[in-house]
């Protein structure tokens, strides 16, 4: 049996206990962060030598040359014929929707003129290059390729190039597969720390980015956060998590098997309900018990439940919105008859899943929205992974005489009350009165 804890907002210590179980600590230790540094560093003296000698170390298998460590194109395009056709059109069907939601979300430049000629706007141009990070070895996920790779290149990114580790040597035909219809430019069977620090410094074979992104473990995480300022990355995340919201009028092995969905992926994965309905709490406790032993990850999941997971009981739906804002999930399913209307009180989460049908795997590999979602409480201030995270803003200005003159003015008081004595002059010398 999974032993899940129970608890209710009419408890006097309710917002301590929620609290207490939000709590993640996603900081390195002391020692991952000595051994990344460590990496960093040698990456930085000795470029594709300590790649090939990190290879051989971390994947257990050595590289002949640096050469070895890029895997060309063509072998993409033989994985991608080689995979069931059934594969290959699941990978399209999810691509394709990726991709057209992608688009939808372009930023546009723009520009307005003023009455004495003056022009003020906003320049948008993408990354010239950026790096993804796959996970390799344990966890194998195609849907990251599309999910990180598809947005880059809707948004314009010249060149792409991806890093994925390869344990043993052994390649992931459907990593390669999802790179190949996505498009992905070069391809490098490097992992760990060194792949970052390589993506953010360059090597004699590996190009420097602009910005990485994708997941990985707590030293490429570490890593990431690391070189953060030399490049930028997507974000550090922390567990998955998944908060469904319901009425009590689901199935209630749905919503056992929703909260599995997140709880399998690791034991600090967060699964939480909250309903009104005290008896439909306990059918989806019964449905846990019976459904936890079919699952192949049992383990894990249960794990994962007894130590962040959560059935909570609220006063009504209405608390229940204002209890998801303060947790503000990764995932949120608002499994309730009007879920737009629900959807109005909610200020924070990383994506919502409308209705009774909308199951958060959808999102995770081909509803369209990005998978790549803020967590640990960061939906209150970031957004999902989007076209505008590889698309950068340029302030466009250029003044007429006139405007030189009225703006000039202005600029000159405000410079010499800052005793900045050359930004007034100038601004001065272009004021012909």
């Amino acid at each position: 049996m999974a032993d899940i804890r129970k608890l209710t907002t009419a408890d006097k210590d309710f917002g301590q206990q929620l609290d207490a179980l939000l709590a993640w600590e996603s900081v390195s230790d002391a020692s991952v962060n000595q051994v990344v540094q460590e990496v960093i560093g040698e990456i930085r003296a000795r470029g594709d030598a300590a790649l090939v000698d990190y290879t051989q170390r971390f994947d257990g298998w050595v590289a002949q040359s640096p050469a070895d460590l890029q895997i060309p194109l063509t072998r993409l395009r033989q994985a991608w014929e080689a995979i069931p056709a059934r594969q290959r059109e699941a990978l399209e069907h999810a691509a394709g929707r990726v991709r057209a939601y992608a688009e939808r979300q372009k930023m546009e430049g723009w520009t307005y003129s003023e009455p004495d000629g003056t022009l003020l706007g906003q320049q948008v141009t993408p990354l010239d290059r950026v790096g993804l990070y796959v996970p390799g070895g344990k966890a194998v996920y195609p849907s990251s390729v599309l999910m990180n790779a598809l947005p880059a290149k809707v948004a314009g990114v010249a060149e792409l190039i991806m890093v994925v580790p390869t344990p043993r040597g052994e390649l992931n035909e459907l990593v390669l597969a999802a790179a190949h219809v996505s498009g992905v430019d070069r391809v490098f069977a490097i992992g760990g720390a060194q792949a970052v620090a390589a993506l953010a410094y360059g090597t004699q074979s590996v190009p420097p980015v602009d910005k990485i992104v994708g997941p990985g473990n707590i030293y490429v995480a570490t890593a990431k956060r690391t070189v953060f300022g030399q490049v930028g990355i997507d974000m550090v995340a922390g567990p998955s998590e998944i908060l469904v919201i319901c009425d009590g009028q689901t199935d209630p092995d749905w919503i056992a098997m929703d909260l599995f969905s997140q709880a399998e992926h690791d034991e600090d994965a967060q699964s939480i309900l909250l309903c009104p309905d005290a008896d439909f709490m306990s059918q989806v406790e019964r449905s846990i018990d019976r459904l936890l032993p079919e699952m192949s990850r049992r383990e894990i999941i249960a794990t994962a439940l007894r130590a962040r997971g959560a059935l909570i009981v609220c006063r009504d739906l209405n608390e229940a919105a204002e209890v998801g804002n303060r947790i503000a999930p990764e995932h949120l399913e608002l499994s309730v008859a009007d879920p737009q209307a629900l959807l109005s009180k909610i200020r924070h989460a990383g994506a919502v899943f409308m209705g009774r049908y909308a199951s958060e795997p959808l999102g995770d590999y081909c509803a369209g929205p990005n998978h790549v979602l803020p967590t640990s409480r960061t939906a209150r201030f970031s957004s999902p992974l989007g076209v505008y995270d590889f698309q950068k803003r340029t302030s466009v200005i250029m003044v007429s005489a006139e405007g030189a003159r009225t703006l000039g003015r202005t600029a000159s008081v405000l410079a010499r009350g800052e005793g900045l004595e050359a930004h007034a002059r100038s601004a001065e010398f272009r004021i012909d009165d």
